[in-house]
Order: structure tokens, then C-alpha cells, then sequence
């Protein structure tokens, strides 16, 4: 087996270097120059060396041995796509038996009476936008307040449930965004064994600060009562400054809500 160059030692060089052919003219001049012509020499055989190697590859690009693995490798590639991928071949033998198993005996259709197709549910946004009324911004903001305040942990699981009975009344950036946000009242009403039930909520005018009424955009402030029964119970008030728009004029909907 031949040794790697990295394996040799430095006497195992010393020798290779001393028993290496120069021509006479590299042996002539002084030291330095005969030190100088030496290793270019081996540079120019060295290069050379790769050179011709790089012809012989190219001319030769593949021994037998070579090809004999490669068409191995093919055949190999062809067989196992034959079992992995059927249908890549034109092999309809997996299709066929699929249709004929799914196919059910005269007999079995006897047994067992046909399934009537069912019909599908609405789903809960169909409903409930069926369902709400949308055209008064006041009573918007009352419904969205109420449902939304009103919780009850060990049945709602988390507190997207209330954002999502509340939905309805929102648009859908305010819902994505209560529903991706922490709350801490829903926190604050956990840790107390709580359940929150909205008994009145009052919409009156909006803080002096906030717009004014636009034909498309209004302000509401929402003040809730809310009875929490848990390990100790209470009642608590909640005022909150609604924003309501009608953009596209199929009903208002509660935009922004600050004070949560």
C-alpha cells in the first residue's frame, strides 16, 4: 500500500530529495543558486506530474471498474423505486387493489344501511354574524363588553374563549390581538378561584379627550358591573373607552378598547 506524504518521515524525504534526478545545468553556480534551481525543478516535475495526469483522466474518464459499479448503482436505484414508488414506473397494481378493497360486497351493503351524507354544521362565525345585530354603535359596545367580561376559567380554559364570544362585535385585528396578548384580569380572576358574571354595563359619551364623532368612526365609554364569585366574592366596576368603525358600512364593530 502506498504510504500518504503526510506519513513519511523526515529521514524517509532526506532520502527521496537526495536520490532525485536533477539535469547538469541545475547543478551548476553556487549553493543558493544549485538550492534554487533544485526546487524549481522539482515544481516544474511536480506540475508537470499533475498535468498529465489531468490528460489521462480526461482521456480515460472511466475504468471497467468504475462502470460495473455504476450500473450496479443504477439497476440498484431502479429496483427500489419499483417497491418505494409503484406509480413512478407505471405500476398500477397498489391503485387497482385500493379501488377493489374500497369497493363493499353486495352482501355487506345488505348488513349495514347506507350512511345519509351529513350536513355540515355553520360554523360559529356564520352564526353568530347571522345572529348580531350591528347597526347601533352604543349597543355594539355593550354586547362586545359584556360578553367579553363575562368568565368562567374552569369552563373557558383560557381567556381567548370570552374574545371569542365577543368576536361578533370586533373586528378581526382587535380579536387576533386580545386573543395574542396577555391578560391580566383573566390572571388576577384565576388566582382567585373566580367566576365573572357582567350584571350591567352603561355606554355613555367617550372622554373629552378622545375624537370626536366621525360618520364613520365613534368613541363610547363602556362602564361594566361585575359580579366575581370565587374564594372570596366581590363586585367590581370597569370602565373601559371603546372605538368603534363602520368603514365599509355593513355595521359597526368595536375597534380599539382601552383601559383593559
Amino acid at each position: 500500500m502506498t504510504r500518504n506524504d503526510d506519513e513519511r518521515t523526515p529521514q524517509e524525504w532526506r532520502e527521496i530529495l537526495a536520490n532525485f534526478q536533477y539535469p547538469e545545468e541545475v547543478k551548476k553556480g553556487r549553493r543558493r543558486e544549485r538550492r534554487q534551481a533544485k526546487r524549481e525543478h522539482r515544481d516544474n516535475v511536480r506540475r508537470e506530474t499533475k498535468d498529465w495526469v489531468r490528460e489521462q483522466r480526461r482521456r480515460d474518464p472511466i475504468r471497467p471498474a468504475g462502470a460495473l459499479i455504476i450500473v450496479a448503482v443504477i439497476l440498484g436505484l431502479g429496483v427500489g423505486a419499483r417497491f418505494l414508488w409503484p406509480g413512478l414506473l407505471g405500476d398500477d397494481d397498489t391503485g387497482t387493489r385500493v379501488t377493489t378493497t374500497a369497493t363493499p360486497t353486495p352482501g355487506a351493503q345488505d348488513d349495514k344501511p347506507a350512511a345519509e351524507p351529513s350536513t355540515p354544521s355553520a360554523t360559529p362565525s356564520s352564526s353568530a354574524s347571522a345572529a348580531v345585530d350591528l347597526s347601533d354603535p352604543d349597543k355594539v359596545a355593550e354586547e362586545a363588553v359584556r360578553l367579553y367580561l363575562t368568565r368562567n376559567p374552569p369552563k373557558d380554559g383560557d381567556h381567548t374563549a370570552p374574545v371569542l364570544r365577543a368576536a361578533p362585535y370586533m373586528t378581526e385585528a382587535l380579536v387576533e390581538n386580545l386573543a395574542s396578548q396577555d391578560d391580566p384580569a383573566w390572571n388576577k380572576l384565576v388566582s382567585r378561584g373566580g367566576v365573572a358574571t357582567v350584571r350591567t354595563v352603561k355606554v355613555g359619551p367617550a372622554a373629552a379627550d378622545l375624537p370626536v364623532d366621525t360618520p364613520i368612526r365613534v368613541w363610547r365609554k363602556a362602564t361594566a358591573t361585575v359580579d366575581v364569585e370565587g374564594y372570596t366574592d366581590y363586585t367590581e366596576t370597569t370602565a373601559l373607552q371603546v372605538e368603534m368603525t363602520n368603514a365599509d358600512g355593513d355595521g359597526w364593530r368595536v375597534s380599539r378598547i382601552l383601559g383593559l
